[in-house]
């Protein structure tokens, strides 16, 4: 297969480039995903912009007022090795290394992640759970999207012609917030998830209610997706087992998975309700 391959060293450089060959173009960062792509040919683009030549897209900052922002750029492995997230956004880490193996970790970036855009995509439940929104520069300058409305579809993005992902942004996390990860996939543990589940709770420390929660399903639905119903069984209330069984029966409800090489739908469904079910379970017993 035949293409250009553009290298800019600026974000600038990127956008013209993306804006020029509009439709005939593919961003390209860590390449775990694009190049398997076109060695499967599902895609054929014309020319490549690489973007990892571009400066100050790779960091992890926290800041206690401002919170967390991840560049683009950075890998994978480092997320999951960051003490910064282990301290305070721990779910991100475990999320991180579940992607792939060592070596798609290391060469796979937080961006290209999310931008490939699939439905089982590993960083995007947590993130999703504790908030997170995109920075997105383009040609007409910067916007921030709620990363729960980043994603159109399978492959499909917000991200317009010429736009690039440049950052996440992460709010503080109440310092009562609870946070877990589940995923499954079938045969390695590096295969793609077959389901995939995030739970963030804030709690109320005295009264044990969860005050905010936020249910997150990957694998199972045409983008992530949160599972709104699930949650508002729980959203104010102490988390007794009726409203535990209660929540997990409903997050299944609100799955809507295909059957496909790796799993059947009805599985998934299933695997949706046990992995909300133990999930809410392990963090009640951390808040107790």
């Amino acid at each position: 297969m035949r293409f250009e391959l553009i290298e800019p060293v600026t974000i600038q450089e990127a956008i013209s480039s993306l804006v020029k060959y509009a439709g005939k173009a593919k961003v390209v960062a860590g390449g775990t995903d694009l190049l398997v792509q076109m060695r499967q040919k599902a895609v054929t683009p014309e020319y490549v912009v690489d973007v990892t030549n571009i400066p100050g897209l790779d960091y992890i900052k926290y800041d206690k007022k401002e919170g967390l922002k991840i560049g683009a750029l950075t890998t994978i492995s480092s997320i999951e090795n960051s003490k910064e997230l282990l301290k305070k956004y721990s779910i991100i880490s475990k999320a991180a290394g579940h992607l792939g193996s060592p070596a798609i970790r290391n060469l796979g970036t937080v961006g290209g992640n999310l931008c490939n855009a699939s439905p089982s995509a590993e960083m995007a439940p947590a993130l999703i759970g504790l908030s997170a929104r995109a920075r997105i520069i383009g040609p007409d300058g910067e916007r921030l999207v709620l990363l729960e409305d980043f994603f159109t579809g399978p492959g499909k993005t917000v991200l317009k012609n010429g736009e690039l992902l440049a950052e996440i942004q992460l709010p503080v996390p109440s310092p009562n917030t609870k946070g877990i990860y589940f995923r499954h996939a079938i045969r390695r543990s590096h295969d793609l998830a077959i389901v995939n589940v995030a739970i963030i709770i804030d709690f109320e420390p005295r009264k044990k209610i969860c005050k905010d929660i936020k249910i997150v399903l990957g694998a199972v639905a045409p983008t992530p997706m949160r599972a709104r119903n699930a949650e508002g069984v729980l959203r104010g209330k102490k988390m007794e087992d009726g409203l535990i069984q209660e929540s997990a029966d409903l997050a299944s409800t609100e799955a809507k998975p295909i059957t496909d090489v790796r799993a059947t739908a009805w599985y998934r469904k299933e695997m949706v309700k046990v992995f909300t079910r133990q999930a809410l379970n392990e963090i009640k017993g951390q808040s107790a």
